[in-house]
């Protein structure tokens, strides 16, 4: 057969589909007849691998076609111009979205600024999380402020303990401490397989920014 050939569908392997997927149609009703419970969730995408970001702002499209609002605070983007923000401004009255960062510690070289900065994005981010009307909160690279120490994660683990039953919380940035993970509904790490960074390729205008 080349490869450009269908396979034959013949009768028998078609019976012996459809008697496979009637299997999986019983089994998965089943498992689905005891999810019946709807609540706020609080969400971490972790790891070294791309797409925390572009994961979360992917909620945040789907929020937006349920007419929900949603935050999205970034404790570490904000130095430069992004085109999510650009996307996320045309729906001012779903989406409120503020890079409150000045880039990464490494480029700032000022640990008090950066523990300022990270408070008062973190207020914000309160502020969302306490406001009735705020279905969903993005805490953008809050793992990063977290693993530097900028911020206590027993204070954000409490806060998020709090927050009203359907209010939906995501975090994002690498090494996500424990007790976040811990406190999670759904957890997620991104691993890195290949990134084009090795080859000397650099950050590209809609694939990192």
């Amino acid at each position: 057969m080349s490869l450009d050939e269908t396979p034959a569908v013949t009768a028998d392997t078609e019976a012996r589909h459809a008697e496979k997927m009637r299997k999986k149609q019983a089994a998965r009703g089943r498992i689905m007849e005891g999810k019946t419970r709807e609540k706020g969730l609080l969400i971490v995408h972790t790891g070294n691998g791309k797409g925390k970001t572009s994961a979360a702002l992917g909620m945040v499209v789907r929020a937006i076609g349920h007419d929900m609002k949603v935050g999205v605070v970034q404790f570490v983007k904000g130095a430069m111009t992004t085109g999510e923000k650009a996307v996320f401004d045309a729906f001012p009255n779903n989406v409120s979205f503020q890079p409150m960062g000045e880039g990464f510690t490494w480029d700032t070289q000022d640990r008090a600024r950066d523990i300022a900065k990270a408070r008062t994005a973190w207020d914000e981010v309160k502020r969302l999380i306490a406001d009735p009307d705020c279905h969903m909160v993005v805490a953008d690279e809050l793992n990063i402020v977290l693993r530097y120490g900028y911020l206590p994660v027993e204070e954000v683990v409490e806060v998020f303990a709090a927050r009203s039953e359907m209010k939906h919380i995501i975090v994002t940035g690498r090494n996500a401490p424990d007790a976040l993970i811990e406190a999670a509904d759904l957890v997620t790490e991104m691993t890195m397989v290949k990134h084009p960074f090795r080859s000397g390729v650099k950050a590209q205008a809609g694939i990192e920014f």
